[in-house]
């Protein structure tokens, strides 16, 4: 089933603050615009934003980040080069703002974004007022899903810019969301109707399936009435912005920028502000000591595993991934997230497997990722899917294995199986039953051997998206426009 959406076009005491290095703050003026930049409290909305953030300061824009004060304490514990860098390197301002909430709250699904949408724009219009006009600010830059940040800009009567730290193809879902209510595609509350399996937005676009949105495989259901609520507000709010702008690309993304030709792609920013190091903005501590390891595994050879800061397995589906990596025979760098609780490495997978790979494999609580998918030994990305990390294997030219979980994972799933081809999904976590060893054995070596084109396909898109970047890409001058918006 095809259905046909036309979106219209649209016109479009609670903080601290660090010092810009000395040779950066001197080269800035009063006059120089003054940006601030709000992001989604979660850390794969805040290191995309914090990254354009690093870009524009660089072009000695004036940036003020807003961060909350329990999201930006992580930063600065994670005492890391994104840290680090935060510190001293990145020429921005940082200003925090409570999100209310205990320790023990954050625990509990649903209360973040509760808070996101009852107690941050509160925080934020104090911020603001306290800020401007004090010391003007040109414009707001905020992360589209908070679209209380474009009504506040606009009561303020400040410029403001809708920023989309994901695929394009979320926001034109997003957007279309009313049109699928009066479709009789999702009910009033978001649940699937069942009358249609998948349809497309575009041909040039994955199948849309309800069962897979954002919404609808988040298990609370607190949480998911939160997360559609806030879905639904957005798609008025943003239409209060005078720009939208994507952490994407026209290479990626064609069907959907031409369904919504008032996204800007800018994107991915991440292959024009590479340096061979790392983002800033990460929330945990990262174990460099895997570089050592990753240059002592031939080139091609090793299978990354990392399911971003969210995804936890369960201890049987942990235990058979463990299961899988030792069936491949090949070395492995798997990323396990640590839990507050203190856990063992050793509890995330059987007894006697760390003995039997020995020193084939490597186990880290956090990695530093984008020196992790650059290096020359990684051959595939076991991956949950967030954008994030996509771009970051996109533009090192490594082939993926999908491990999609909730939100926007399966979407991109389908991008990356479908669309560009430079990937392969596991078919028991696409029925939402465990996935086999054997499954996981067989769908690495059918990535690295070869055969099946992957690796080829993903060196020519990370060509294509690198092209993108630069003088004469279209991602390089959507963001010159950017810019020039900017300026005023």
């Amino acid at each position: 089933m095809v259905l046909e959406f036309v979106l219209q076009a649209r016109t479009p005491k609670h903080h601290f603050q660090f010092e810009w290095a000395e040779e950066r703050a001197s080269r800035r003026t009063m006059d120089t615009p003054h940006v601030l930049v709000i992001p989604y409290p979660a850390q794969g909305h805040v290191i995309p934003l914090m990254e354009l953030s690093r870009k524009l300061a660089e072009l000695r824009f004036r940036i003020t980040f807003v961060n909350t004060e329990h999201n930006h304490d992580c930063i600065m514990r994670s005492d890391s080069i994104a840290a680090e860098g935060t510190r001293k390197d990145c020429g921005m301002n940082f200003m925090t703002v409570s999100d209310g909430l205990e320790e023990d709250d954050r625990k509990k699904p649903g209360k973040l974004s509760e808070a996101v949408l009852t107690v941050l724009p509160g925080k934020v219009k104090e911020l603001i007022c306290e800020i401007h006009p004090k010391d003007r600010i040109a414009c707001v830059v905020a992360d589209q899903s908070l679209g209380w940040a474009m009504e506040i800009a606009r009561e303020k009567g400040l410029r403001c810019a809708a920023f989309c730290p994901a695929a394009a193809a979320m926001l034109v879902l997003a957007l279309n969301t009313p049109r699928m209510i009066e479709e009789g595609i999702i009910t009033d509350d978001g649940t699937p109707t069942g009358k249609h399996c998948s349809f497309e937005l575009s041909p040039d676009m994955p199948p849309m399936n309800p069962e897979t949105y954002v919404w609808a495989r988040i298990r609370d259901k607190t949480l998911r009435k939160n997360v559609f609520q806030l879905i639904l507000r957005n798609t008025k709010s943003v239409e209060l912005a005078d720009l939208i702008v994507c952490n994407s690309s026209h290479e990626l993304e064609t069907g959907a920028f031409k369904l919504a030709s008032q996204i800007l792609s800018i994107g991915p920013i991440l292959a024009s502000n590479w340096n061979g190091k790392d983002s800033i903005g990460s929330f945990w501590k990262r174990d460099l000591s895997c570089l050592d390891w990753l240059d002592r595994q031939p080139a091609g050879s090793v299978v990354y595993v990392a399911f971003g800061s969210f995804t936890v397995l369960d201890p049987v589906q942990s235990k058979e991934l463990a299961l899988g990596l030792e069936l491949t025979n090949r070395p492995f760098l798997w990323v396990v997230r640590s839990e507050p609780s203190g856990a063992s490495m050793s509890s995330y997978h059987p007894a006697g497997f760390a003995e039997r790979v020995g020193d084939r494999g490597k186990m880290v609580w956090w990695a530093p990722q984008q020196r992790v998918l650059s290096h020359p030994a990684v051959g595939c990305f076991i991956s949950h899917c967030g954008w994030n990390s996509i771009v970051e294997g996109l533009v090192n030219g490594v082939p993926f294995l999908c491990w999609p979980y909730f939100a926007d994972q399966f979407l991109n799933q389908s991008y990356i199986c479908d669309i560009w081809k430079v990937g392969l999904g596991l078919k028991g976590s696409e029925s939402g039953t465990a996935v086999s060893r054997e499954e996981i054995a067989g769908k690495v070596e059918e990535l690295m051997e070869g055969g099946g084109g992957y690796k080829g396909r993903a060196i020519d898109l990370k060509r294509r998206l690198r092209d993108s970047v630069t003088e004469g890409g279209v991602s390089h001058g959507n963001f010159e426009k950017f810019v020039r918006w900017l300026n005023g």
